[in-house]
């Protein structure tokens, strides 16, 4: 078992932060206010206190804002001009820029989900083993996120990444294969979809 202390530059960690807003009134998700800053800082600031050391951001919807007024300093931005088509598209992007990066495997979150804190984060990168590990949070037993990745799964979580599926029909096809984490104890996974959701920012 590798230590925990010793993964910082083996487990990566990606913000999928490209979406629109769509329902929201073409609001981007990532620039949505919780506690004083946009969101995809809050996002950010979850996966390095779970312990990753290396972030990347996707972004989409008004990247040159989200730039402009979130504080991403030591984040790579990576831009998806695809972001569209959906999240397997925003996926398959950072997987991309991973390449070559030295990390065995990916502690993947979703910016609109900030009742997901960094102790659930914290408890699925702790479960990474090597490069065929397969994780996922699990709230009351079911499947949630942050997903991580392990790099042998990277190819095929790409190919098959499509939509606003992301990596569900990946994940639904190598079900034996993944380890789950309860994390309801500790983490609200719910979204920030609509206009109702955003009683869920502070």
């Amino acid at each position: 078992m590798t230590p925990v202390d010793d993964m910082d530059d083996e487990v990566a960690g990606l913000v999928l932060a490209a979406g629109g807003g769509r329902r929201l009134g073409g609001r981007p998700k990532a620039l949505l206010t919780h506690r004083g800053r946009p969101l995809v800082e809050h996002a950010v600031g979850v996966l390095r206190a779970a312990g990753c050391t290396r972030v990347h951001v996707v972004l989409g919807a008004r990247a040159g804002d989200v730039r402009e007024r979130a504080r991403l300093e030591g984040c790579v931005l990576v831009e998806n001009p695809g972001w569209e088509q959906g999240m397997g598209s925003s996926l398959r992007a950072g997987l991309d820029s991973l390449a070559g990066s030295g990390a065995r495997a990916v502690l993947v979150s979703l910016v609109d989900q900030p009742g997901i804190g960094a102790e659930a984060a914290r408890r699925v990168r702790a479960a990474f083993r090597d490069e065929r590990s397969l994780v996922s949070a699990a709230y009351d037993g079911v499947r949630g996120h942050p997903v991580l990745f392990g790099a042998a799964h990277w190819a095929g979580v790409a190919a098959s990444a499509g939509g606003d599926r992301g990596a569900r029909d990946y994940l639904k096809e190598h079900a034996g294969l993944i380890t789950l984490v309860e994390c309801a104890d500790v983490a609200q996974a719910y979204d920030i979809d609509t206009e109702a959701d955003l009683c869920h920012l502070e």
